[in-house]
């Protein structure tokens, strides 16, 4: 079986697979989500569609970045939690923005960052463009591809049977991702603790100093209620049909065949 980890091969082995072949970086981010799921919701979320994505590709994953921008209290909880462990934006920029670099001096010319964390998209961007901005081939390429922003509108109502969608801000610790840690990784997942709390009003403006009383000391955004590893299962084919389609497209890959 294929090692799709550059980090367990030697120096050797990874220098021979650069040039042609599709990485993948994952990108998730290390905070609180609610009491019945790990800091780690955001990296497992990440590596695990890496995985899917590497096979599907012939794609090697790199070690995944677990530290992410500061989530707001609407959208993760912010800083009012022990564990959620911060960066900030421009700590965020440089550090993939090095990454990148390395990874290209390397030879690698088909790149995915793979983010699961919803604060770090704009930064994420950022990175990729200061990398790439002077460059006038179309090689070597980044393609950054968050998880929801690829969900089917028909699958929708499948996820969302039992309670609305309110939002993907909100959707933090709440059902979708609920549902892909029931699926990925169970045993991570404490069932007995699955709430409906959340937020009533979500305010329409951001204030500081942080709120302390405008989610629930659980910090749960919204209900986590009607989440199964069946729909779990049910988002990951979807997401992963849809990212294949342009990421082949983007790199120029034809379809595998088994």
């Amino acid at each position: 079986m294929k090692n799709l980890f550059i980090e367990n091969m030697t120096w050797e082995e990874y220098a021979n697979i650069t040039e042609e072949n599709v990485l993948i970086i994952p990108i998730g981010a290390t905070e609180q989500h609610s009491r019945h799921l790990p800091l780690s919701v955001d990296n497992v979320i990440s590596v695990n569609f890496a995985q899917r994505l590497a096979k599907e590709l012939n794609g090697f994953i790199a070690p995944a970045l677990s530290y992410g921008y500061k989530s707001n209290p609407t959208s993760g909880g912010g800083p009012l939690f022990p564990g959620t462990i911060d960066l900030n934006g421009n700590t965020l920029t440089i550090l993939v923005q090095d990454i990148l670099n390395e990874f290209i001096k390397d030879g690698w010319k088909k790149i995915i960052l793979l983010n699961s964390h919803y604060e770090n998209q704009a930064f994420l961007a950022e990175a990729a463009d200061l990398v790439i901005k002077d460059q006038q081939e179309e090689f070597p390429k980044i393609v950054l591809a968050s998880w929801w922003d690829n969900i089917s509108e028909d699958v929708m109502p499948q996820i969302f049977d039992e309670r609305p969608f309110r939002g993907w801000d909100l959707e933090h610790a709440a059902i979708t991702e609920t549902s892909l840690m029931m699926y990925f990784e169970p045993d991570l997942v404490k069932n007995d603790l699955l709430t409906d709390e959340g937020i009533e009003n979500v305010p329409r403006y951001q204030r500081y100093p942080v709120s302390k009383t405008l989610i629930p000391k659980s910090g749960a955004l919204y209900t986590s209620i009607s989440s199964t590893p069946e729909k779990g299962k049910i988002i990951v084919d979807d997401v992963v049909d849809n990212f294949l389609v342009f990421f082949r497209e983007e790199f120029s890959l034809e379809e595998l065949a088994y």
